[in-house]
Order: C-alpha cells, then structure tokens, then sequence
C-alpha cells in the first residue's frame, strides 16, 4: 500500500495483488467460484453458512432467540466458512450467494430450497416466515425496517472502513483512520440520541436491535476491534446501556459463541446442530 504524497491515481486501475494487506490472498476484483467445494448438509430445516463476524453473529442470535420462543421450525445447523481460507469462494457457497459473502442461509422446509444471502434481508426473511421480532403495524414496521436499513448501510463505515484502517491496514494511515474514526463515532451519536429516549431501537426488542448490536452494541463494549478507547465509547451513556442488556440475554450469549473461530476456547461453538451443543460446552468448560 503506498503512503506517498505524490501518488497519482493511473488513467486505468490496475490490481495490485500484493497490496490487500491481511485479506491479500482472497481479495480480488472478479466474482465467482475459485474451487469446486461441496457444503455439508445437516438434518435440521435450516443451514447456515457463516463465521462469528458481525454479521455472521446477527443471524444467530436471531436464530437462538427463535428457538428461545419455542419455534421448533427454527433449528439450525450452523457450519464454519473459513473467510481467510477462500471458503466463501467454494462452487457450493457461491451457487447460494454469488456474492461470496457470509452468511448465506439455506431453507429446506420449502420445495425448492431456498437461499438467503446478506444478513439484513436473512434477519427480514426470518422476522416475516416466523411472525415474530418485527411490529405488524404498517408505520412501527416501518420504522424497525428503517432502523435495520440504516445499519445495512453504516457497517461498511464502521467495518469496512474503520474496522479495516484501524485493525488490518498494512500500514496506519493517518487521513483514514481520522476519516473513518470521525464517521463511526457520529454514527455511534446518532444510536445514543436515539436510544437516550427508547429502550430498544424501535419499541420492543426487534431485528433493528440485532441487526445493530453486533457492531455498534460489541465495539462499545470493547468486543470488536479493541477500538473503546480510541473511539472515547463510555461517553456513550444510552448506547453502552442498550449493549449490556442486550449481552445479558441467553439466546445472545449462545449467539456470540456459534461459527466462532478465536478468542478463548470456551467461548467457541465452531458447529452447532442441537441445543445440548452448548451443554457440552458448559461442561467441557466445568471439566477443563
């Protein structure tokens, strides 16, 4: 990556393919498969194909919050897509999302199966297929929707952005991290203005609070990218209230662990098909 100056931009792009830092062997400017690579799949009605990145972590929390109400239509099975492998760019995966992002979610209770791909629209499809986590109301759905929307379209400041500048960059570069630094914490005054007058982003606990707090909710709470104290995140009183209730809820603590690669082996679920999963975690933990 060049940090110089005097750098001119060329007539016409050309890729760099030492230049993508730490994602430097999967970036690339096409898409498309890169390997044929089958998906295993499980017995439950849905499939999941994720890793515990913030939006991998939207879906199951979603999920485990669905089996929390009892919907037993909701059972998953969750399988580990390596991201830093190029998994993603396996043929199976990119039959189900030709975008080659996670999470792609594969539903097997209809006939034909059917694929979802970009976790908002995974979060929307699950709200409307189980009725459940979304007002019903034209203008309350409205608003959730709006709310889930709006952090649809923020994450690729604060991740792609200041996640990347901050976190993966090869070298620090002083113009992006201001750019992106300054970018998420206006976004984190827009949640705190908000949330100092509602208790969740839109009524009742929703998709919007689990589509939100994954990025907003965990870089508070120090989380994601180490980035609490550079961000200054204490002085958001409302939105660090509004994270820990979330984190305190079970169906999230069993989301968090789920597809989860790092940190500290008692907080990994690399799969999951059955509830006593976590059991066994717990009692691997208790053993250990």
């Amino acid at each position: 990556m060049s940090t110089d100056n005097n750098y001119t931009p060329p007539k016409v792009w050309q890729w760099d393919q030492s230049g993508g830092g730490k994602w430097a062997n999967i970036n690339r400017p096409i898409a498309g498969a890169m390997q044929e690579q089958s998906l295993p799949v499980g017995n439950h009605p849905l499939q999941l194909y994720s890793l515990a990145t913030p939006n991998g972590v939207k879906i199951t929390i979603m999920l485990e919050e669905l089996i929390a109400q009892g919907i037993t239509g909701a059972e998953y099975d969750a399988y580990l897509i390596n991201i830093g492998e190029g998994e993603q760019f396996g043929s199976d995966f990119v039959k189900l999302n030709p975008n080659s992002k996670i999470p792609v979610l594969l539903d097997r209770s209809m006939s034909p199966e059917h694929a979802v791909f970009e976790s908002c629209s995974i979060l929307h499809y699950l709200a409307e297929k189980f009725n459940t986590l979304m007002p019903t109301s034209v203008t309350e759905k409205n608003r959730c929707l709006t709310w889930l929307f709006w952090q649809e379209s923020s994450a690729s400041y604060l991740g792609g952005g200041f996640g990347h500048f901050y976190r993966y960059a090869p070298e620090p570069i002083k113009y992006c991290i201001d750019r992106y630094a300054m970018e998420a914490k206006r976004q984190l005054d827009v949640l705190d203005r908000h949330l100092a007058e509602n208790e969740y982003m839109c009524g009742d606990y929703s998709i919007a609070d689990i589509a939100i707090w994954p990025w907003y909710g965990r870089v508070v709470l120090n989380e994601v990218y180490e980035a609490s104290e550079f961000l200054d995140t204490d002085t958001y009183t409302h939105v660090n209230r509004w994270a820990k209730v979330i984190r305190q809820r079970p169906a999230v603590q069993r989301g968090v662990m789920v597809n989860r690669s790092s940190g500290p082996l008692e907080g990994q679920l690399r799969e999951r098909h059955d509830a006593s999963d976590f059991e066994h975690k717990t009692q691997d933990k208790l053993e250990a």
